[in-house]
């Protein structure tokens, strides 16, 4: 079986709410002021062409702070050092980690990942946390300009490693991305919680 996790929300953190009520409180000072400002951002062509890698960051800023009239200072602040803010979520490693044991010791299982991450922050993932070299590939948005839920990032990753479909399970966070995969005859698992995913995961591999 082949397991492909996505990364933020799943095996790192991402809250973009709390990104923003740390850095930009003022401008979002209730719960859903923060929602509707971290939709503005991070659902813009402006961040997904970031995520796609076919924009720098200094342009994202610079289109950001203009469009929603954000002091470009704080903007920076809050969105260059991402990477480095990105923490592994210990429950989803220690599963992870399970699965690698797993792929060692009975060889059926391989472990794939495939993330919407622009190329700055995926580098300082790759620096700074070991446990991503225990993936036998993986695809990071913002090297293919390529993102989720576009059918071709699934079919890059399929076509690199000789993926079959019905033999393929994809976890993430978002359910568009996961029906983007179910319809591309992959399985998938909506990400919930790492409870979740084990009991998920459970279900599809034999004992």
């Amino acid at each position: 079986m082949n397991i492909v996790f996505d990364f933020g929300a799943v095996l790192f953190t991402w809250q973009p709410v709390h990104l923003l009520q740390t850095h930009l409180g003022h401008l979002a000072p209730t719960a859903e002021a923060a929602h509707s400002l971290a939709r503005a951002i991070f659902d813009h062509d402006d961040w997904l062409g970031y995520d796609r890698g076919t924009h720098a960051l200094d342009d994202v800023l610079q289109r950001t702070a203009l469009r929603l009239d954000l002091p470009h200072d704080r903007l920076d602040a809050m969105l260059s050092p991402i990477g480095e803010r990105m923490a592994p979520i210990a429950a989803t490693v220690e599963l992870l980690a399970g699965l690698r044991e797993r792929r060692e010791t009975r060889g059926d299982v391989r472990l794939y990942f495939l993330s919407n991450m622009p190329a700055p922050y995926a580098r300082v993932l790759e620096e700074r946390h070991p446990f991503i070299g225990w993936f036998d590939g993986g695809i990071f948005s913002g090297d293919v300009n390529l993102i989720k839920p576009e059918p071709a990032i699934y079919s890059l990753l399929a076509a690199r490693h000789g993926l079959e479909p019905a033999r393929t399970v994809f976890i993430d966070d978002m359910h568009a991305n996961v029906q983007a995969a179910r319809e591309l005859g992959w399985q998938g698992i909506h990400f919930e919680s790492p409870p979740q995913l084990s009991h998920a995961l459970a279900s599809l591999l034999p004992d």
